[in-house]
């Protein structure tokens, strides 16, 4: 197990082990907590009572968050004609067609989202193995295949957050930064929050929300009350 560090260790001795916090103490003390001289991200984590052996309980999609992840997102869009016009009006950071996707076969990775124009699929079929992996691939449940580009593109850029589950039942976000005002964390975990139950997989018995917590990075975790 690796040594955690001294700063670590002390913010760690804020948070009162194995104890669940109503989510205005928690999100005090996750900006209290971090250990970081950069504005540090703040995450959160659902652990879900999930079996992701079967397909109704994969549970993926995309949130738009009220107040945004304060991350400026590099977009690309792969379209074509009128398509790539309007993405260059809505504010995309990249957009182009073939010579896009020979660039990523190349190698090229510098872009944080891509959208794509349905008829540009097929096309992308071959960099599924660069891009799947790096959850960069356009998806139509995430919205990033889609003939609205200019919707698409505003949406990325507002603070739209993908998730998915992994093969535990985890679902993983990001829900803003340190420097974010203690309310705009609180409405930000409250809307992922909300879309976590409003999701729930009518196969699930049992408890479903096993466990949640809250986390700055490089932080201590914070468990927070449901």
């Amino acid at each position: 197990m690796a040594k955690k560090g001294k700063k670590y260790v002390e913010a760690a001795k804020l948070v009162e082990k194995g104890k669940a916090y109503p989510i205005d103490e928690a999100v005090a003390l996750v900006k209290k907590t971090s250990i970081t001289k950069f504005d540090a991200g703040v995450d959160v984590a659902f652990k879900l009572n999930l079996d992701t052996r079967h397909a109704d309980q994969q549970l993926r999609g995309a949130i738009g968050l009220p107040n945004g992840t304060g991350k400026d997102k590099r977009v690309l869009v792969i379209a074509e004609g009128a398509k790539a016009e309007e993405a260059k009006a809505a504010g995309a950071d990249f957009v182009g067609a073939e010579d896009v996707l020979e660039n990523i076969e190349k190698g090229w990775l510098d872009f944080d989202v891509a959208i794509a124009t349905p008829n540009m699929m097929p096309k992308l079929g071959k960099l599924g193995r660069v891009l799947g992996p790096r959850g960069l691939m356009p998806n139509p449940k995430t919205g990033t295949v889609t003939m609205d580009v200019e919707k698409a593109v505003k949406e990325q850029k507002a603070g739209m957050v993908n998730y998915r589950t992994d093969k535990d039942g985890n679902v993983h976000m990001p829900m803003g930064r340190v420097s974010f005002t203690e309310e705009a964390l609180k409405e930000n975990f409250l809307t992922v929050k909300d879309l976590i139950l409003k999701i729930k997989p009518s196969t699930v018995k049992g408890t479903y929300v096993k466990n949640v917590v809250i986390s700055t990075t490089m932080g201590p975790s914070i468990k927070v009350e449901l």
